[in-house]
């Protein structure tokens, strides 16, 4: 390589100084900010139903069947929203996609603002539920498309931030204010969006995608900043969309064809795991698990808890580029194993008439363990990768599959918590933990390191049909 290439490094966006390229991270933090106002409205979503649920059955007048059908309707609405999420994102792109979102969560939070019985309170519950299916899919697509490879970890990590910042917002603000009030405020993120759709660039891919090479440019040359030389970038861009576009059109039995197996696997398995390790039985039944365990009251430990996940998902964002995606997923599984370990011999101390503070302290700390390590990394990195892997003409229907497959466990979950409970409370857990160490071993043995690397690079290392993409110095996706 010539001496005159040395310098290349100047290249790539957002690391340099220079004011041309030092506010070109402006344009890359906007558009990430705008899109995490739908992951904002999600967290927001999660976390309305507990605090609101003395409100809302006394003015409402609702048995406990009644508001447990409030609080589950939303895991239908988004598995609805999760079906359509892949195609819509695909026909109208990644904003008009967002927009769309929001429109359902609006009409969902009005109909539980005004709502005067509860065939309207559901009817909202649900629509908001087919928003967030929608966003839960859209958001770490539309980052991971538009961020550079150097950032992209990082960037989409905050979208899981921002879900747990929104569900620890509604369960703080729920202690104090009506619950017709909390659903306004549920719109206000929502509204947000709306105008910042408005001003921030559609996705560079998607532009390629459906054939529009010129506003690929503009896109890409409003998010790398105004003086960055984006012609290999969006040459890359282009010859990889046109390589795919020969590809036959996908369909969902595609998707488990050998050339992409691999990827769907991965995309699914890490969905699986990360459901069925106990996650949703956790945050869902925190309260109940802290008084079984023998506390006095729940509060305690679900303070603690929220006091955890904040600062653990934000360490977790600043860790993405820099340990990578495979060392956070390891050690982040292997916490959750941990902390399921120590609630479940928590549970075998009370069984066997243990010390009672031993029950206590193990449950405390295995709750933090879990909440703390799950925050890391187990939470979010999956949708990061789930953004990353897969090519943009399978994209949506292996999204659509990928974020599906993610709301159903989620269900299946929280539905059998109980019932598993009944079953053995100390089982429950070793169970949970044991799935945790196995998301340990299939991390190890499968899931690829994708820090570092263009989507191109990643998608083509990926799928054999597609040829490596050669990794020049200066690229700077």
């Amino acid at each position: 390589m010539s001496t005159e290439w040395e310098g290349v490094e100047v290249k790539k966006p957002l690391l340099v100084t220079g004011d041309h390229r030092a506010s070109s991270i402006w344009v890359v933090v906007a558009s990430t900010a705008i899109a995490v106002c739908g992951s904002f409205v999600f967290g927001i979503s999660v976390g309305y139903s507990s605090p609101s649920q003395e409100g809302i059955m006394h003015d409402l007048h609702l048995s406990l069947a009644e508001y447990s059908v409030f609080g589950s309707i939303l895991t239908i609405g988004a598995m609805l929203g999760a079906i359509l999420s892949g195609a819509i994102a695909d026909r109208v792109g990644r904003k008009c996609a967002m927009a769309i979102s929001d429109v359902f969560c609006i009409l969902g939070y009005l109909f539980i603002v005004f709502s005067k019985n509860f065939l309207w309170l559901y009817l909202g519950r649900l629509s908001i539920g087919c928003g967030i299916g929608l966003f839960s899919y859209v958001v770490p697509v539309y980052i991971s498309e538009v961020t550079p490879k150097n950032l992209r970890g990082r960037f989409a990590a905050v979208n899981q931030l921002m879900i747990c910042c929104g569900a620890s917002l509604a369960y703080a603000l729920g202690t104090f204010i009506t619950w017709r009030t909390l659903a306004i405020i549920g719109v206000t993120p929502c509204l947000l969006q709306l105008v910042g759709l408005l001003v921030i660039p559609e996705s560079p891919r998607w532009l390629a995608k459906i054939g529009h090479p010129g506003a690929l440019e503009e896109a890409l040359q409003k998010l790398r900043g105004k003086e960055t030389d984006i012609s290999e970038e969006a040459e890359e861009i282009k010859d990889f969309t046109e390589k795919i576009q020969h590809l036959p059109q996908s369909k969902i039995w595609d998707l488990f064809q050998k050339d992409y197996i691999h990827a769907v696997t991965v995309g699914v398995g890490l969905m699986v795991l990360q459901q069925f390790g106990g996650v949703n039985a956790i945050c869902f039944y925190a309260s109940e698990i802290f008084i079984s365990a023998g506390f006095a009251s729940g509060n305690m430990g679900m303070l603690a808890m929220v006091a955890v996940q904040v600062p653990m998902t934000t360490l977790g964002v600043l860790l993405l580029d820099k340990a990578g995606r495979r060392p956070l997923l390891m050690v982040s599984a292997a916490g959750t194993c941990l902390g399921c370990l120590l609630v479940g011999v928590s549970f075998l101390s009370k069984e066997h008439h243990w010390a009672k503070d031993l029950n206590v302290v193990l449950a405390l700390a295995g709750i933090l363990v879990f909440t703390g390590s799950f925050s890391l990394g187990m939470g979010g990195i999956p949708w990061v990768i789930m953004s990353e892997i897969f090519p943009i003409h399978m994209k949506g229907t292996a999204g659509s599959l990928v974020t599906l497959v993610s709301w159903l466990g989620s269900w299946i979950v929280s539905y059998a918590f109980n019932f598993l409970l009944l079953w053995s409370s100390y089982g429950t857990f070793f169970m949970f933990a044991s799935i945790c160490g196995l998301t340990v071993l299939f991390v190890a043995r499968l899931v690829p390191e994708t820090k570092g690397r263009t989507l191109e690079e990643i998608q083509a290392s990926m799928n054999s049909t597609l040829a490596p993409v050669p990794s020049g110095i200066n690229r700077i996706a």
